[in-house]
């Protein structure tokens, strides 16, 4: 039943924190996230707004007029989701230690930071020698001349194709397994534009390290002047990507391709979605911090450029825990905490007249700042808000 109170009989009481109701529609849940997300949500939304004076306590029933017109929002039909924030570090995919197997002396290293794509020296032995980086799952583990034949033969033709050194179709002629007279001259070539005076076309271990992708240096691990073999540097994909520990308990609510948002450490916000949910969960305990069971969870960045150059970098991630389709919302500030527990909504009718109309929260959207609720109330109703 409907109750009609004026401003100037609210009585000063605090509020308390809107339960979950059920939602109209077909609301998507996801348990314990739900649970923590929507619920803790809600709540720090509605004591801010409390803080902020936008909570009135309800008081008794009856009519009344206001001098002057109250700040009113629409009530509305929306798409309202949940989310909950998580802390999770930002930094760069993979791990790619880089050894030496030649002989020689090292004599010019990338500087940390840098990135080395397809074709491009990792490093330089005795009078400017090139190692190559060049892209493959196989890794350099023999010398390659003509005649050759082999798994890391093919990735190396298909490398020399894609860089133009090399044409596709007198490498298919004579076999992607086959390092032939064409995958020999197409050695010179890169070689050559690496400045290597008179390439000999074939390749001696050591001089050529495969990997899947682009390198961007993490850490030069060896020195000028130094041996060529042993280890050299280490280093990361150019891929940024936002690490999760999540809690184990929680892994069934998180699934890949689930829409996120990251917010970075300038406070900026940008969109993301989860790419990979582990299954090896790693226990950890500390003093006075007890023991902590997770898993992985890796984000992709929609926008990778939002990132710069930021590594290691600690960000907090706000997953979708519950969303509902076509609610019925209103802004937060309008929530009225009702005396006796409960809240209303006070709705603004011709002549200034209000009245308070009980209603049952549900899902609150951090981003729009609205909250679902369920009660008599239709979409462009006036309901009274606190003035901004």
């Amino acid at each position: 039943m409907s109750k009609t109170v004026s401003r100037d009989q609210e009585a000063g009481q605090q509020a308390g924190i809107p339960s979950a109701g059920a939602p109209p529609g077909r609301p998507r849940s996801r348990g314990r996230l739900v649970a923590l997300g929507v619920v803790v949500v809600v709540a720090a939304g509605a004591v801010a707004a409390w803080r902020a004076g936008a909570f009135s306590p309800a008081g008794s029933p009856g009519t009344g007029q206001q001098g002057a017109p109250p700040a009113t929002k629409p009530v509305l039909r929306e798409d309202l989701s949940a989310t909950t924030p998580v802390t999770a570090t930002l930094g760069y995919a993979g791990s790619y230690p880089v050894s030496g197997k030649g002989d020689g002396t090292l004599t010019w290293l990338p500087s940390p930071g840098r990135v080395i794509g397809q074709g491009q020296a990792l490093y330089q032995t005795g009078n400017g020698s090139p190692v190559v980086l060049l892209y493959g799952s196989v890794p350099d583990w023999r010398s390659l001349d003509e005649g050759t034949t082999g798994a890391d033969v093919s990735q190396l033709n298909h490398d020399l194709v894609a860089l133009g050194y090399a044409g596709r179709a007198d490498v298919v002629a004579l076999g992607w397994d086959y390092y032939s007279w064409e995958t020999a001259q197409a050695i010179q070539k890169l070689e050559g534009h690496l400045g290597v005076s008179d390439p000999p076309g074939s390749l001696s271990l050591g001089q050529v390290v495969f990997e899947p992708e682009a390198l961007r240096v993490a850490q030069v691990t060896g020195r000028l002047g130094g041996p060529a073999s042993g280890p050299v540097l280490t280093a990361t994909s150019d891929r940024h990507v936002v690490t999760i520990s999540l809690d184990a308990s929680a892994q069934s609510e998180v699934k890949a391709s689930d829409p996120v948002t990251v917010t970075l450490p300038d406070g900026t916000s940008t969109p993301g979605v989860v790419s990979s949910v582990g299954t090896v969960a790693t226990t950890t305990s500390g003093p006075g911090q007890g023991t902590s069971t997770t898993i992985p969870v890796q984000v992709k960045l929609i926008h990778p450029g939002a990132a710069g150059r930021l590594d290691q970098a600690p960000v907090t991630v706000y997953i979708t825990t519950a969303s509902v389709r076509n609610a019925l919302a209103v802004p937060v500030t309008a929530l009225v905490a009702q005396a006796s527990g409960g809240y209303d909504v006070e709705v603004a009718e011709p002549g200034n007249t209000r009245r308070l109309v009980p209603v049952t929260p549900g899902i609150f959207d951090d981003n729009s700042g609205l909250v679902q609720v369920t009660g008599g109330l239709v979409p462009g109703q006036s309901v009274v808000v606190a003035a901004s």
